[in-house]
């Protein structure tokens, strides 16, 4: 068994060697890769991605982002493509292929049904003097020193190279098509990244009471409007234009009043309000709400409309119980 600092430096020399493996893929970004680019930009259908083995791996990664990222894709297992599966492409359709050595037995075979279909070919290959290589419409060379494993023999380094690769036309398709993070929403429904790029402040608020006490209201009835709506505070507002905000009491408010006043009788809650509260106009996203929230230390934030007219209380835990974090 190695020891703790010998299994430390193994990863770190691991992490060497696929970082020089990627730096030396700058060389091979060409006008090959912009013809990628553009083929699949301007294709009338999907991309379908293959390969066999650990490539088949990276190949599904690759149609996971262009899915994602507004580029219709969908892998194809090489050996599955010669017994069937190779139904699947389709006029239009843009074919990547994706292989180290591009001589397998399993390529060699799906590689001249496809060009007999017509489709434009692309290789995402680590051997240009291959079989794949010569017969792809495009090449996209990731080729590698050598792997990281200390018998050269384990994918590591190559797939790493694949995968950047990929990422790379996703990224320049993702430029090329303008997709914005509103689009990106479109696909990603579900979870807490989705809900980061779609959920409103709109969606949270509305089913919160909405407390709200007048300038002239004593501390007792501030305090049983703040218990009553179970949000731990009180919205000061004018009485003649109940949407304008005058200031917030919180629970904080209320342990400062009694710090610093022995006796209370009098007080109103125009004495013990914060004027200046933090707000948030209903139609933000609401992560912008939890920043806000965790920027100034509050679990409170007054909603808004556009015209600034009191709408609600949004509270940290609904933001919470979203899961957006």
């Amino acid at each position: 068994m190695k020891s703790s600092k010998e299994i430390q430096d193994i990863a770190i020399h691991v992490i060497a060697d696929e970082k020089k493996a990627i730096e030396g893929l700058e060389k091979y970004i060409d006008c090959s890769f912009s013809d990628a680019v553009e083929t699949i930009f301007a294709a009338s259908g999907r991309v379908i991605v293959t390969g066999i083995g650990k490539s088949a791996n990276i190949a599904m990664k690759i149609v996971s982002t262009l899915n994602s990222t507004g580029t219709p894709a969908l892998f194809m297992h090489a050996a599955d493509a010669i017994h069937g599966d190779l139904g699947m492409v389709q006029q239009g359709d843009v074919v990547i292929c994706v292989s180290k050595s591009g001589n397998t037995p399993e390529i060699k075979v799906l590689i001249p049904l496809v060009k007999n279909f017509g489709n434009k070919l692309i290789a995402i290959v680590g051997n240009d003097d291959s079989f794949l290589a010569h017969e792809a419409d495009i090449v996209l060379n990731t080729t590698v020193p050598h792997e990281a494993c200390p018998n050269n023999l384990a994918p590591t380094s190559s797939t790493t190279a694949q995968l950047v690769m990929g990422d790379a036309l996703a990224v320049a398709l993702i430029e090329c098509r303008n997709f914005s993070a509103q689009d990106f929403a479109r696909f990603h429904p579900g979870g807490a990244l989705g809900k980061q790029l779609y959920m409103r402040v709109s969606d949270l608020y509305k089913q919160n009471e909405k407390p709200q006490i007048a300038p002239t209201a004593t501390i007792r009835d501030t305090i049983l409007e703040m218990t009553s709506r179970r949000l731990g505070c009180a919205v000061v507002v004018d009485p003649k234009q109940p949407d304008q905000v005058l200031g917030i009491i919180t629970d904080g408010d209320l342990r400062r009043m009694l710090k610093a006043n022995t006796k209370v009788e009098g007080l109103t809650a125009a004495d013990i309000m914060s004027r200046h509260p933090k707000c948030i106009e209903e139609s933000e996203y609401a992560v912008n709400a939890l920043h806000l929230m965790r920027t100034n230390s509050i679990t409170q934030l007054i909603v808004t409309n556009n015209q600034g007219g009191y709408m609600g209380v949004l509270h940290l835990h609904d933001v919470l119980r979203e899961g957006i974090i």
